[in-house]
């Protein structure tokens, strides 16, 4: 307990910094149809977000080692608060797409600070319940940056003032802490060709859960409007995905570990094909609730596709290769991303709303049918370590919660015990 109270500062930091990035997006969604943008400019803006991201989460460590990591994290929320501040100044898809870029930065270069100091402090035993307590706090500021999104006017300057505020204010409880900072971690390599030799199946699962939840994340509150749904159940809407997404992990994560990784991801692509069907062919109009419980089997099935897609690849990689894993993954995570907006939005822009769920669909069918194909190719190996959710917040984290081999005696090792 004396560990966890510890480490309150980074939590409440991570939370805060939850509270401004999370709601940013659907905001910026809504504030778009209000100011007139096209289908694809908004779809522009969630690209604009995860390239600042991409540039954001292999930048900081570098960042880190040169300034250090409370100016490195004071810098990040200079920059979002900037960011969102902006938007209601400087008119026009193209400044908002910049700035879209910039909050990403920030939100990887936060997130990577706060996972790098709590590397350097956490201990072997109570690594399970920080890193458990590290989930809720993440989980939670995401729904409720969606819950946010229920009050806020999307037309008005103030909506993004408190977004801002979200943004300085996450830098009080390490402004305050009276923690010192550790010492810099080394950067991992990136080998993204490496991971795609060790794992292609765990490749293809990483980028289709990064195309499938860009989409629905940037692009949903588009899908939402266009729905007839209101603001406040657009922020429902949200949530559920988020909650089917959390309900989901257990029993995923219990069933990934008794049978072959491969069919789980085959298992959840059948289930999201099937529930994406439903909500873009068979979604009676004029239904909020069904589109909520849509929303939650989309979540359930989509959100823990990259978990188990990082648990199988794991169990292929050494024990020195595994934090250069976590890199290449969250490389190939940020690609889908990127692109996965435009792509989506383009989709609904030329074929209604209902084309944004048959895109997804039709990249958990491209999944199931390369897995099965990966089955008749290699067998799988026996589970290395437990399958765990895995937030795709920075390089860091592998580092932070390196999963346990059988075997290992949960010592670190003389590299770790330095960084």
């Amino acid at each position: 307990m004396t560990a966890l109270i510890s480490f309150t500062s980074l939590f409440i930091s991570i939370f805060l910094v939850q509270m401004g990035s999370g709601s940013l997006a659907p905001l910026d969604a809504l504030a778009g149809v209000a100011r007139g943008f096209t289908t694809e400019e908004i779809g522009l803006l969630g690209s604009a977000h995860f390239l600042g991201f991409f540039i954001g989460c292999f930048i900081t460590p570098r960042l880190i080692g040169t300034v250090g990591h409370s100016r490195c994290f004071a810098a990040a929320a200079a920059i979002g608060a900037t960011g969102a501040l902006l938007h209601p100044v400087l008119e026009g898809p193209w400044f908002w797409a910049g700035l879209r870029a910039l909050t990403g930065i920030a939100i990887a270069s936060a997130y990577t600070v706060v996972e790098s100091w709590l590397q350097a402090k956490v201990e072997n035993h109570n690594r399970g319940r920080i890193y458990g307590v590290f989930r809720v706090v993440d989980l939670l500021g995401q729904v409720s940056a969606q819950a946010m999104i229920a009050v806020l006017d999307p037309a008005s300057y103030v909506a993004y003032n408190i977004v801002a505020v979200f943004c300085v204010i996450c830098l009080l409880p390490l402004a305050l802490t009276r923690r010192v900072a550790p010492e810099t971690p080394k950067a991992p390599r990136l080998r993204p060709l490496a991971a795609l030799r060790l794992s292609p199946s765990a490749v293809v699962g990483v980028i289709v859960a990064a195309m499938t939840g860009s989409a629905f994340r940037m692009v949903g509150p588009l899908y939402g409007f266009e729905k007839g749904l209101s603001q406040d159940e657009i922020a429902i809407f949200l949530s559920a995905a988020i909650v089917g997404g959390v309900i989901a992990q257990f029993p995923v994560g219990w069933v990934a570990d008794k049978i072959d990784r491969r069919a789980v991801l085959m298992g959840l692509s059948a289930l999201a094909v099937l529930g994406c069907l439903w909500m873009s062919l068979l979604m009676p109009a004029g239904s909020p609730m069904l589109l909520f419980a849509g929303a939650a089997i989309f979540g359930a099935t989509a959100y823990p596709i990259y978990s188990v897609a990082a648990a199988y690849a794991n169990d292929f990689a050494p024990a020195d290769f595994i934090v250069e894993l976590s890199a290449a993954l969250l490389f190939y995570f940020s690609v889908g991303a990127i692109f996965s907006p435009l792509i989506s939005a383009w989709l609904i822009s030329a074929y209604g709303p209902d084309a944004l769920f048959l895109f997804v669909a039709a990249a958990h069918l491209a999944l199931m049918l390369f897995a099965l194909y990966r089955m008749t190719r290699r067998r799988a190996p026996a589970p290395q370590s437990a399958y765990s959710y895995t937030p795709r917040t920075s390089m860091i984290l592998a580092r932070l919660f390196k999963p346990s081999r059988d075997g290992d005696d949960g010592t670190p090792d003389q590299t770790e015990r330095r960084l």
